[in-house]
């Protein structure tokens, strides 16, 4: 009688996975990385003073490879904590974020150029999002919030254009250093949306013509309060929705369960947790039609035995 080989490499994985979410869950694991990040934007705004930056070179460029090795060990490790279930690793837009930053930093085309590698340094910056709950919730409430940003700025460009035309039609020729033209109505009239100068513009358009208050009131009210207050309550809402979402991903990781360390049933009669299966959709609605079938099967069989067979088999058991 032969045994089935052990799966050894599962539990390598699983192993190395439990070892490695011990270190990236610990709070001193995200104190460290986010003071580098700190770090790494102190030393990339030391760089700006050219004295400084010329009589301490060397030590700002170890600092900067120093930073670069921390990060790099920081991907690796999440890249282990990932090593039971990787697909999870990709389903997190900040893990495919600080990949694409650290693996850019390596490339020689930008390692090569001076001003992508310190715009590349800029964007870990970015990274102290994924380290501050409030901030992380901003974040994620400007993405959402850009598909009403969209249809915001295109309802601006729209009146903003109106009344631009409207005002070169009306004051074009008496004010021409403002209305002269499309280009320069369109820039009077955004200035004018965050009331810049509104004083001086009312007076102009009073000189020459009384209804000019009725052109400069109904703008105003429109560019400035209306859908300034519109973009305040998109703003708002996605902030709400960004919140909801935090905390929904934050319960959904905290239920999540979680595999057995390198030690759990090794001498001790208990068998090792088995990490979470995970399938699609179409492979669990082929496996729930699979056991329906089976189901029915068994439902036929039991229905086409004959009573006094069932009978027999009761009284066979009974004795």
């Amino acid at each position: 009688m032969t045994t089935a080989p052990t799966p050894t490499r599962p539990r390598t994985r699983t192993r190395i996975a439990a070892a490695c979410r011990t270190v990236t869950e610990a709070p001193a694991f995200s104190l460290s990385v986010l003071t580098a990040i700190l770090l790494n934007a102190a030393l990339l705004g030391a760089e700006t003073y050219h004295g400084f930056a010329a009589e301490h070179a060397a030590q700002l460029r170890g600092a900067e490879q120093g930073c670069l090795a921390f990060f790099t060990l920081e991907m690796l490790l999440r890249l282990g904590a990932h090593a039971d279930r990787p697909k999870d690793f990709w389903r997190d837009g900040w893990n495919i974020f600080d990949l694409v930053v650290v693996v850019c930093a390596y490339l020689p085309v930008v390692r090569e150029n001076t001003t992508v590698l310190r715009l590349l340094r800029m964007v870990r910056v970015l990274r102290t999002a994924r380290f501050l709950p409030q901030l992380r919730i901003l974040f994620i409430a400007v993405s959402r919030s850009l598909p009403g940003t969209v249809s915001f700025l295109f309802v601006g460009a729209v009146i903003l254009y109106v009344y631009a035309m409207v005002g070169w039609v009306c004051f074009g020729s008496h004010d021409p250093a403002h209305f002269g033209s499309l280009g320069r109505a369109l820039l009077t009239l955004f200035l004018l949306m965050t009331l810049e100068g509104l004083g001086d513009a009312i007076y102009n358009g009073l000189a020459i013509s009384r209804l000019s208050i009725l052109y400069y009131g109904s703008y105003v009210l429109l560019a400035s309060f209306v859908l300034v207050n519109v973009l305040i309550g998109v703003v708002l809402t996605s902030l709400d929705e960004a919140r909801e979402l935090d905390t929904a991903a934050l319960d959904a990781t905290g239920r999540a369960p979680r595999t057995g360390g390198a030690g759990t049933g090794a001498g001790t009669g208990t068998a090792p947790v088995a990490a979470p299966v995970e399938m699609d959709s179409g492979e669990l609605a082929e496996r729930i039609a699979g056991m329906r079938q089976a189901l029915d099967v068994l439902e036929q069989s039991l229905t086409a035995r004959p009573p006094a067979s069932r009978e027999q088999d009761r009284m066979t058991a009974i004795a």
